[in-house]
C-alpha cells in the first residue's frame, strides 16, 4: 500500500539519516495478484508480510569451508585475505599450510567435513533460543554452494561434506514450524580471488569455476590515494557470464527450496540493474504460485526503496521506522565464522540489542559460527539458551508487538551507519524501551536501577495522554507500587529482580 504523505516524509528523513542519501521510490501498481515484472515500478508492489513483522528474531549460520581454516578472527574473509601478501591471514596460512601455489583455498574443502552436522539438533537449539525464522548461508563470497547445485560442481553435495546442507536445514526448519531463510553473498566473488596472480592456485584455469575468471585486482574495488579500497567501484564490471551465474544460483535456490526469507549481503550494486530486478521478480512470482508470503532483504543502495525490506549490517535505525526492517548481527564481535579466539557478546547485550531493534519496528537476524565438523560451540549454545530463557518469560513484549509513540528514553545514543555496532558498548540501567500489544504498553528497563526506583519520563502526565491504570512486572508475583506524576511514571522496584538482563513492566491503559 502506498504510504501517506507524512509517513513517506518520515521514511525519507530516516533513510537519509542512516544511509546518507534520499531513497528512490516508484509509483505503486494497484494490481495485487498480477505477476511481477522485472521493473522497479512493478517491484514497488512488494509488501513485507505480517509473519515477519510478528517474528522479530531469527538465527542463521556462517558455515562453510572457511570454517575449517582454524585461523584467528575474521575467518569469513580468510579466503581472500590469505592471498594478500603480508596480511595476518597470509602469514598464518603460509606458516601453517604452506605456499599458495601448493595449498590454496580449494584445499580447505576436504577439511570441511561436517561429520557431526545434525540439522534437527541445530533447529532444536534455535527453538530453545526463541527464534521464529532460521536457515543457512547458501553461498558466501568464496563461491562454494551449500546446496545440490547443477550450476557449479563446487558444492557441498559433490565435495566436502557431500550433503545438501540447505536442503537438510529446510526440512528441519519447516518440520518445527519456523520460517525458512537462505542468505546469499556470492556477488562478492567478483575479484575476491587474485585470479591474475600466477604465484597462486587462483590463477589456474582448472579451478576457474571456483575462483572465477582472470581479472585484475581493481575488479575487487579501486584503491584511493590513502590505500582504501572501494568494493562497490569495480573495474572491470562483472561479465555477462558472471551475472548470469549469479542469477542462476539464486533462482536455483528459490525453485528448489522456496525460502520464506531470501537475504542478500551488500555489493549487489556492482551487477546491472536488470539482474537484480529479474532476481526479485522471479522470487516474488514463485511465491505467488506457491501462495507464499515472502521477505526479500537488501542493503542500501542495492535495491530501490519499496521493492524489498531494508537490512542493516551490525547497525540499527536511530528511531522508529514506518516499515519493518532487519538488523543482521552476530554472536561474536570479531568474526562471522568460526575461529579459535572468538570474542563473544553476552546474552545480556544481545537481548538489549533485540529490544532496542524491536522498539524501532525492526527484527534481528543473529548469526552463529559452528565448527567445521558441524557442532555448535558450547559458549554459543549457552548464549542462545540465555536469550531463550529471557524470551520464554518476556516474549509477550517482543513477539507480535508494535512500536509505541516513541521507541524509548535514556542517556545512551546508539550509533548509526554500516558496522557501527562493532564499536558500541551497550546500554545503561537508565535506558528504557517501549513496545505495545493492543491496549497494553510495555516499558522495558535495560538494567536494574540501583536506586530501587524506575522513573519513566515519557509516561509523565505532562507528556503522555496515556492514563496508566495498572503496573505489573513480568515474572514477579506480588504488587508493584507506582505513581503517575506530572513528570514521570514512578515505579518502586521489588527487592529481587524477576529474571536476568532486561525487565518488562506491563502497563494497563
Amino acid at each position: 500500500m502506498p504510504m501517506n504523505t507524512n509517513r513517506q516524509h518520515l521514511t525519507t528523513i530516516l533513510l537519509a539519516t542512516v544511509f546518507g542519501s534520499v531513497p528512490l521510490s516508484a509509483e505503486s501498481d494497484s494490481s495485487e495478484k498480477e505477476s511481477f515484472l522485472p521493473t522497479w515500478k512493478s517491484l514497488d508492489r512488494y509488501e513485507c508480510p505480517e509473519w515477519f513483522h510478528d517474528a522479530k528474531f531469527g538465527i542463521y549460520a556462517h558455515w562453510g569451508p572457511y570454517s575449517a581454516t582454524m585461523a584467528s578472527a575474521n575467518t569469513d574473509w580468510y579466503s581472500t585475505n590469505m592471498y594478500v601478501e603480508g596480511s595476518v591471514s597470509n602469514k598464518y596460512h603460509v606458516a601453517t599450510y604452506g605456499t599458495l601455489d601448493k595449498f590454496g583455498y580449494k584445499d580447505f574443502i576436504p577439511l570441511f567435513t561436517a561429520e557431526k552436522f545434525n540439522a534437527d539438533e541445530w533447529v532444536d537449539l534455535y527453538i530453545e533460543a526463541g527464534a521464529k525464522f532460521a536457515g543457512p548461508v547458501g553461498e558466501h563470497a568464496d563461491g562454494f554452494a551449500m546446496w545440490d547445485s547443477s550450476i557449479t560442481p563446487w558444492n557441498a553435495v559433490k565435495m566436502g561434506p557431500k550433503r545438501d546442507v540447505v536442503g537438510e536445514m529446510e526440512k528441519a526448519v519447516r518440520k518445527r514450524g519456523l520460517k525458512f531463510l537462505v542468505s546469499m553473498h556470492h556477488q562478492w566473488k567478483w575479484g575476491w580471488y587474485p585470479t591474475s596472480d600466477k604465484t597462486t592456485d587462483a590463477s589456474n584455469p582448472e579451478y576457474a569455476e571456483l575462483y572465477g575468471p582472470a581479472v585484475p585486482k581493481s575488479a575487487f574495488g579501486k584503491v584511493d590515494s590513502k590505500g582504501k579500497r572501494d568494493y562497490m567501484d569495480v573495474d572491470p564490471q562483472p561479465t555477462k557470464e558472471f551475472c548470469e551465474e549469479w542469477l542462476g544460483k539464486v533462482n536455483e535456490v528459490v525453485d528448489q527450496y522456496h525460502p520464506d526469507l531470501l537475504w542478500f549481503d551488500n555489493r549487489m550494486s556492482i551487477l546491472p540493474e536488470r539482474y537484480r530486478m529479474e532476481m526479485a521478480a522471479h522470487y516474488y512470482n514463485q511465491a505467488l504460485e506457491e501462495d507464499q508470503q515472502v521477505v526479500l532483504t537488501y542493503k542500501r543502495p542495492d535495491m530501490i526503496y519499496g521493492s524489498a525490506t531494508s537490512d542493516l549490517e551490525r547497525a540499527r535505525m536511530p528511531d522508529t521506522f514506518p516499515e519493518p526492517w532487519l538488523t543482521d548481527t552476530s554472536l561474536a564481535r570479531s568474526s562471522w565464522a568460526y575461529a579459535e579466539d572468538l570474542e563473544y557478546y553476552s546474552a545480556d547485550r544481545l537481548i538489549d540489542d533485540l529490544i532496542d531493534i524491536v522498539s524501532k519496528n525492526g527484527c534481528m537476524l543473529l548469526n552463529i559460527a559452528p565448527k567445521p565438523d558441524g557442532t555448535i560451540p558450547e559458549e554459543q549454545q549457552e548464549i542462545l539458551r540465555g536469550m531463550g530463557k529471557w524470551l520464554k518469560l518476556n516474549g509477550e513484549a517482543i513477539y507480535g508487538s508494535r512500536p509505541w509513540l516513541t521507541y524509548g528514553e535514556g542517556p545512551t545514543v546508539t550509533p548509526v551507519g554500516h558496522l557501527s555496532d562493532i564499536g558500541f558498548h551497550g546500554f545503561s540501567s537508565d535506558d528504557v524501551r517501549f513496545t505495545t500489544q493492543g491496549q497494553t504498553l510495555y516499558a522495558i528497563a535495560l538494567g536494574w536501577p540501583e536506586s530501587g526506583k524506575l522513573s519513566v519520563k515519557a509516561l509523565g502526565q505532562g507528556l503522555s495522554s496515556d492514563a496508566i491504570k495498572g503496573v505489573t512486572l513480568i515474572g514477579h508475583e506480588g504488587e508493584i507500587k507506582w505513581e503517575q506524576t506530572v513528570d514521570a511514571l514512578e515505579i518502586n522496584l521489588p527487592e529481587n529482580a524477576p529474571c536476568e538482563y532486561a525487565y518488562v513492566f506491563k502497563l494497563a491503559r
